[in-house]
C-alpha cells in the first residue's frame, strides 16, 4: 500500500503530500509546517496507529532505514550538532515523530537566518522561525535533492 493510499489524518494535518519529503513502505518524512530549527522534519507511520507500541514489526524494522536517512541528509545539509525526535501525540493522535535539527546558533537558507531559540535546552516549540512559501518549496526541493538512494 502507498503512503497515498495510507494516509492518515495526522500526516494529511501536516501537509501531506505536497510537503512530502521521502517515502518508504511505511513511513513517511515531511517539511514540518512550522520551522523550529532549519530543517524540522515529521516523520510518520503510515499505518493507522496510535500508539507506538501499537506499530507492526515492520514498522518498527524500517525505522533504522529511515532515521539513517533523515540524519543523513540533515547532517550533510546543515551540519546539525544534536537531533531530537519528539514523539508528542497530544493532538495528532497518529503515530509521528518531530525531528528537529538542533544547533547552536544560526543557519542560513535561502535568505534568511533560522535560529534555534531553545540551544542547548530542550527545544522552543513556540519560537518559530518564519518562512515564506518560496522558502518552503526552496527546501523542500533542496532536502528532496540531497536524500540518500
Amino acid at each position: 500500500m502507498s503512503s497515498q493510499e495510507a494516509a492518515n489524518a495526522t500526516i494529511a494535518k501536516f501537509g501531506f503530500p505536497e510537503t512530502l519529503i521521502a517515502d518508504y513502505p511505511l513511513w513517511v518524512v515531511l517539511l514540518r509546517p512550522q520551522q523550529v530549527t532549519l530543517g524540522s522534519l515529521i516523520l510518520a507511520c503510515t499505518e493507522p496507529a496510535t500508539a507506538f507500541g501499537a506499530i507492526s514489526q515492520e514498522a518498527f524494522d524500517g525505522l533504522k532505514t529511515v532515521t539513517a536517512d533523515i540524519e543523513a541528509c540533515l547532517k550533510a545539509a546543515f551540519a546539525f550538532e544534536k537531533i531530537n525526535y519528539l514523539m508528542l501525540m497530544m493532538v495528532d493522535p497518529h503515530v509521528h515523530f518531530h525531528v528537529l535539527p538542533r544547533y547552536d546558533g544560526a543557519r542560513e537558507f535561502a535568505g534568511a537566518a533560522f535560529a534555534d531559540a531553545g540551544w542547548p535546552r530542550a527545544p522552543d516549540l513556540a519560537a518559530v522561525n518564519e518562512i515564506t512559501d518560496e522558502q518552503r518549496a526552496a527546501l523542500i526541493a533542496d532536502l528532496r535533492e540531497r536524500w540518500p538512494r
